[in-house]
């Protein structure tokens, strides 16, 4: 970049959410006057999802693109190639903009092997006879708006199972295994509330096992190459201490089970990348393995608890997400400064991370359950 010592898009913050506006310059230093037709920006939101499939024996690579938000602006010069071209002067510039993103839904911003949602700020600075410098700024969007709050996720989700040793007609040696969520909408930092009771008369020993898994679906649509792939992640489990034949259990998760740092629940707002949560309570016995399980779906949201006229709110934070889930286990390769890619999901700690997405989180679980 002849005669251009930095070039730089910088924003007031790194995470935004739909209907906010987005302030920022355009950062350009130059060593000597030249001509300069224009200074073009650009804001963009898209989905992207691709992978190889065997098509009659070949490998061929099926790729999908979905656009959330697209703008343009010229913040100097004109966006004409006709008439005079102004000189800009030597010396350091800060071009302002500002881009108001749509108050509509938009998903939030996804990093994965498969499939990705991004948002990103784009300067162009337009010389004549000479190729366009480009910059690149990426951010993160919080979205979309989900509220623990909301009256469907303060409904407790109640589940009853009984399990018979011998078979399903009668009830000799039952073992039932009952389960309360007290809500079903969780931010990440908080605490699940779960209570669970296990009745024992079988004749073998049972233990209480609970397990929250990260569902994460891409779809492309590509007419008879339509496909479809899935990834599960396990975001956290428990194990309880063994109930004895004859004995009783009543547990509380009181704060053992604190939600990590994960993506929102997206569902119906992006076509290309759907994720949900499902809660599984089960019991595992010594010797007939885990037959008692009860599904509960969780939704993690964006918008936490709160306790309607209490002093103490929940304080945000933002953070990456946990490394055990789809969206905080992979970092693209054009995100790392300094690193041999080798393939792997495995960052090597050398390696100088350039943007990973940010996730809402409360910075400690103060009062998370309604009383």
């Amino acid at each position: 970049m002849d005669h251009i010592s930095e070039f730089d898009i910088r924003l007031e913050k790194e995470a935004y959410y739909a209907g906010e506006t987005i302030h920022g310059h355009v950062i350009l230093h130059t060593t000597e006057n030249f001509k300069l037709r224009s200074i073009r920006v650009s804001l963009r939101g898209q989905a992207h999802a691709e992978w190889k499939i065997l098509v009659s024996g070949d490998r061929r690579s099926v790729k999908d693109d979905q656009y959330f938000v697209d703008d343009r602006l010229v913040i100097w010069g004109q966006d004409s190639s006709e008439g005079s071209v102004p000189i800009l002067p030597r010396g350091k510039h800060q071009f302002p903009f500002r881009f108001n993103l749509p108050e509509s839904a938009l998903p939030c911003s996804f990093e994965s092997r498969t499939g990705c949602i991004r948002y990103y700020v784009k300067a162009t600075v337009d010389r004549p006879y000479a190729s366009p410098p480009q910059g690149l700024k990426y951010f993160t969007l919080i979205g979309p708006h989900i509220d623990c709050m909301d009256e469907q996720y303060l409904k407790p989700m109640v589940g009853n199972e009984i399990y018979a040793s011998c078979c399903f007609c009668c009830t000799r040696n039952p073992v039932e295994l009952s389960a309360q969520l007290e809500r079903s909408a969780y931010v990440s930092g908080e605490s699940i509330k779960l209570r669970a009771a296990i009745d024992n008369k079988g004749l073998e020993k049972a233990w209480l096992k609970v397990k929250l898994t990260q569902y994460v679906e891409f779809f492309i649509d590509r007419g008879v190459l339509g496909t479809s792939r899935e990834q599960q992640k396990m975001v956290l489990e428990y194990k309880g201490d063994p109930v004895h034949p004859g004995s009783t259990m009543k547990w509380d998760s009181g704060k053992t089970m604190v939600l990590p740092v994960c993506p929102p629940t997206l569902i119906g707002v992006c076509r290309l990348i759907q994720i949900y949560y499902v809660l599984k309570v089960s019991v595992e016995f010594e010797k007939a393995g885990e037959d008692l399980q009860m599904h509960f779906p969780l939704t993690v949201a964006t918008v936490p608890f709160r306790i309607p006229n209490s002093i103490h709110q929940p304080q945000i934070k933002y953070d990456v997400a946990a490394e055990q889930v789809e969206g905080g286990c992979y970092i693209g390769p054009e995100f790392l400064l300094g690193q041999v890619y080798d393939g792997s999901d495995v960052t090597q700690p050398s390696a100088l991370v350039l943007y990973r997405p940010v996730y809402v989180c409360t910075t400690n679980d103060w009062r998370g359950h309604g009383h």
